[in-house]
């Protein structure tokens, strides 16, 4: 009745009949197997049927065909029932394997084309945009070449703002004090410096205490920037007023300043110029210690794609090692 050119039998300790047969020549895809589940979970033709919505005599062909390669007998039939013998109850757990292996294997495959191709939008803090992401973002490149990303540059009100309305995938900035759809995951928590230029009187100090700022002018960021509101924030608690006398947009704007001896600046120390800098220097802010937290926010209700998702995993492993 079966083909047996395509099987081996062999019997068990119990007596039963056990499969093995050759792969190389087992003619049986996802239909066949995801048949042969079927009509076991229902253990009926009609319903196996109509779930998989095909005839039942293509399902009884499907099924003689899977019998026929195995050279085994998957089911016994009744006017009311149908029934897995041995050889099916062992070869059944197979085929649920085998349909989990091939679902696992292309989702994965569907999420490594998504991270090769597509369009990534990022709302950053500038202080971030311009120190962290361009290394970040080159190595986002060599793996993901074909992946278009749009770096939204702002202050943090309009950085979770744009994560909270859609138009970002992700944002990067302070995960504090956010709006109740943005969710925040912390990565870093950075202390804050005052810039000046190397021929300051306050260069040579190790620290700063915002005391020693009561009669500098300070090169500020917009009112509505959160480093302007940390700033603000500190100084009242230590009783110091600042006057904002140079207001900027851009970070490289304030710095140029700051070399044309026009003023200091309080900024994150993401911001703050290197030690080797010619002509800046850095010192951190003391009494008070003026921090922030910095990391990931995204949207509660909204699910990464598979292009923020690998840039996300890049940035988690730069704010650590940095």
């Amino acid at each position: 009745m079966y083909n047996h050119h395509y099987s081996i039998l062999r019997i068990n300790k119990n007596g039963d009949p056990v499969m093995v047969f050759d792969p190389e020549t087992a003619d049986i895809g996802p239909r066949q197997l995801r048949a042969v589940t079927t009509l076991a979970d229902f253990g009926s033709f009609v319903a196996a049927a109509t779930q998989l919505n095909i005839s039942q005599p293509a399902l009884t062909r499907t099924i003689q065909q899977v019998e026929a390669t195995l050279g085994l007998a998957l089911f016994t039939r009744s006017t009311r029932r149908v029934a897995l013998t041995a050889a099916g109850r062992e070869f059944v757990p197979v085929a649920e394997r085998l349909l989990a292996d091939l679902a696992f294997g292309i989702r994965n495959m569907q999420e490594l084309a998504g991270r090769q191709r597509g369009q990534l939008v990022i709302a950053s803090l500038m202080s971030i945009a311009y120190t962290v992401l361009p290394s970040v973002i080159a190595t986002y490149r060599q793996r993901h070449p074909a992946v278009q990303i749009q770096l939204r540059e702002n202050v943090q009100t309009q950085v979770q703002e744009d994560v909270r309305t859609g138009i970002a995938d992700l944002g990067i900035g302070d995960v504090s004090a956010l709006h109740e759809s943005v969710h925040g995951e912390c990565l870093r928590t950075e202390q804050f410096h005052v810039v000046m230029p190397r021929n300051h009187p306050n260069a040579s100090r190790k620290t700063l205490g915002m005391a020693a700022l009561r009669d500098e002018t300070i090169i500020s960021l917009p009112s509505d920037a959160g480093v302007r509101r940390i700033i603000d924030s500190a100084a009242q608690a230590a009783g110091v007023s600042v006057a904002y006398d140079l207001t900027v947009n851009q970070f490289a704007t304030l710095y140029r300043f700051i070399r044309e001896g026009l003023g200091i600046a309080i900024v994150p120390a993401a911001a703050a110029p290197d030690d080797d800098d010619p002509m800046l220097v850095s010192a951190p802010l003391v009494a008070p210690r003026i921090t922030r937290d910095l990391g990931l926010l995204t949207r509660h209700d909204r699910t990464l794609s598979p292009a923020a998702l690998g840039f996300t995993e890049l940035l988690r492993r730069e704010f650590k090692t940095a």
